[in-house]
């Protein structure tokens, strides 16, 4: 708590307001006592203005371009670590030593098999079912194959739910990925570390090897590191807003998964390579720029500049990095869409109207083209940011269960319909 605090007139009285203030950041004005001292909320459509909690997870500076888990920098965590070794930090808040993490790799290479039961589960969607509809449907279905670890008040239980979801996320998108497909369910493989083992889960099929390109599981690693979390977004809010009444684990990631699948969150990068399918070729460039620049054209270029970030998008210099990198890789040279996304972040690293607006290439411009570049459809790539995000929703579902002062969300409104007004019988009105 900071000695200074904030001042407040209303209705001819002044109140105090104390100031707290985070270990790096903004401060914040505590309005916790404010309805109770003036009889007046706050209005803040979207929250944007207003901290719903304490936390030690994840610290965001978008003027400055900064992304800190527990501190260290993203760039550090992406380039150096591996996922697992970034779910142990977001989870427990330090590194792991390399006992450590191999105990922690061990546990959660150890659930990544799913119930066999739910193999029959799937089979209850249409075949051509969104991804993503399967996603919520199936782990809000877990809860009643594993409720042996639902019990929140357990800490042990509260683990076990977490390695689960962390382990088997991948299976249950990797399923729903070859349900969508009509191929077989490929098992998981102990012997593959998580990124090459969901690659393989993937795209093997029966009747033939497969082998795990090593420069695509680091791409695909780094995917799922640079997405783990990002603060109170939505989605997390979202899950952290379900824990908040009490619910299971499972339940709460589900409804973070379904907040997820809005277009403004994680569908970004699909809604980034659907434009760049309309574009569809490098001479029309031009013509979508213009458009751009044009206050009263309705179109806008996806996946450039981002709502927190007012700088380059930290994740997006990664993100960058690595796409080139897979397709060299691959080798892909004539595919029209990486054509035009090439192209277009030439323009935008250069175009001083895209400097002037910090119109950067955001992480999901680059994502899109990556996935799409190692086989994934667009209707996979909300799926993949889920399993991603699962253990950011989870560090910060564990951090509010554990939270002394949590209590269950309860946001407020501002009225604006009728008055009190007396009940007409029907022959009357």
């Amino acid at each position: 708590m900071s000695d200074e605090t904030a001042k407040l007139t209303y209705k001819g009285r002044d109140y105090e307001l104390p100031v707290r203030e985070g270990n790096i950041g903004p401060s914040v004005i505590d309005i916790g006592s404010l309805y109770k001292e003036t009889g007046a909320f706050t209005y803040d459509p979207g929250f944007t203005s207003t901290a719903s909690c304490d936390s030690e997870i994840t610290f965001i500076d978008g003027d400055e371009g900064i992304l800190l888990h527990r501190g260290y920098p993203i760039e550090q965590l992406a380039e150096q670590g591996d996922f697992l070794e970034v779910c142990y930090l977001l989870l427990y808040g330090e590194l792991p030593t390399k006992a450590q993490k191999q105990d922690f790799d061990y546990r959660v290479t150890r659930h990544t098999m799913v119930h066999e039961q739910m193999t029959r589960f799937f089979t209850g969607f249409r075949r051509d079912a969104h991804p993503m509809a399967v996603m919520c449907g199936t782990v809000g279905a877990l809860s009643a194959f594993y409720h042996d670890s639902t019990d929140i008040s357990d800490p042990h239980q509260r683990m076990v739910a977490s390695m689960r979801m962390i382990a088997k996320m991948p299976t249950i998108a990797a399923m729903a990925y070859k349900y969508h497909i009509g191929q077989p369910f490929v098992y998981p493989q102990n012997d593959l570390d998580y990124a090459s083992n969901f690659l393989r889960m993937c795209f093997a099929v029966p009747c033939e090897e497969y082998e795990v390109n090593p420069v695509l599981a680091r791409a695909m690693d780094r995917i799922f590191i640079l997405h783990a979390d990002h603060e109170q977004n939505a989605s997390t809010s979202t899950v952290r807003l379900a824990g908040s009444s009490g619910a299971n684990p499972f339940a709460c990631i589900a409804a973070g998964i379904a907040c997820l699948w809005g277009p403004a969150h994680g569908g970004a990068n699909e809604a980034a390579l659907n434009m760049l399918a309309e574009i569809g070729s490098v001479e029309r460039i031009p013509e979508y720029i213009a458009r751009a620049k044009d206050k009263n054209d309705p179109f806008r270029l996806m996946g450039f500049g981002h709502r927190v970030y007012k700088n380059y998008d930290p994740r997006a210099k990664i993100m960058q990095k690595t796409t080139h990198e897979v397709l060299g890789e691959l080798g892909i040279q004539d595919d029209p869409m990486l054509e035009v996304a090439m192209e277009l972040e030439k323009i935008a690293l250069n175009d001083e109207y895209f400097i002037e607006k910090k119109l950067y290439p955001n992480i999901d411009f680059y994502s899109g083209i990556t996935l799409r570049a190692l086989g994934f459809p667009t209707t996979m790539f909300t799926v993949l940011f889920a399993v991603a995000r699962t253990v950011g929703w989870i560090a910060q579902w564990k951090e509010m269960i554990e939270d002394p002062s949590q209590r269950i969300g309860r946001p407020r409104q501002l009225y604006t319909g009728s008055p009190k007004r007396d009940y007409v019988p029907i022959e009357k009105r």
